[in-house]
């Protein structure tokens, strides 16, 4: 992962949140980002660009039977949250995003500036 392209924000900000695994894949159009948000159904799953920081969120939904308590849990906080700070070289206003078995996959185009482009060569 480009540190230039997407970068985490300070950790004190999601301190009280689990921090989802994340992967970044980049090419040349722009980044792929997939998270794991086991849990999560997509009913409660927020992604939202706020200027310059790409916010993911997600409440876990723990269905346990009635009357039912854990007498072991590892789990214990409710939901997930992860900030990342997009490069200017990233259109955060053309985010595209799928969730399908708890991974969110995010689609973030390079902006027209930083996308490769073929100069044609005129014969004079």
């Amino acid at each position: 992962m480009s540190e230039k392209v997407i970068k985490r924000e300070n950790a004190s900000e999601e301190s009280a949140a689990m921090r989802p695994a994340v992967n970044v894949v980049e090419d040349a159009t722009g980044i792929t980002l997939y998270a794991d948000l086991p849990g999560v159904p997509k009913e409660k799953l927020s992604i939202h660009v706020d200027g310059d920081n790409l916010i993911l969120e997600g409440e876990l939904e723990i269905n346990s039977p009635p009357n039912m308590e854990a007498i072991h849990a590892e789990v214990d906080l409710s939901r997930y949250r992860r900030v990342f700070t997009l490069s200017r070289e990233l259109d955060g206003d053309k985010v595209s995003a799928g969730f399908r078995h708890g991974v969110l996959e995010l689609r973030i185009p390079k902006a027209e500036h930083a996308q490769p482009r073929r100069i044609v060569v005129q014969a004079t």
